[in-house]
């Protein structure tokens, strides 16, 4: 998969979990400077996935658009 098309997640607040639209995605941890090695995340056959580095819970939410995060503006565009 090409890295254009696979969705950027970032956490600069600090949220304990994250609502996604996607099951396969990159995390960063927050925005530079304070990023985190940015990390491919697979949820698999699963709902949800713990990033190793910011331990924030990624939840899929199949009612989401494709640029929706819940909460609002964790994706990096």
């Amino acid at each position: 998969m090409a890295d254009t098309q696979t969705p950027h997640y970032q956490n600069t607040e600090g949220y304990h979990e994250i609502e996604i639209p996607v099951k396969k995605f990159k995390c960063i941890g927050a925005n530079s400077p304070h990023d985190h090695p940015h990390i491919y995340l697979d949820m698999g056959k699963k709902d949800s996935i713990v990033c190793p580095y910011c331990s924030t819970l990624y939840k899929y939410n199949g009612h989401l658009d494709k640029h929706q995060t819940i909460p609002p503006n964790c994706i990096v565009e």
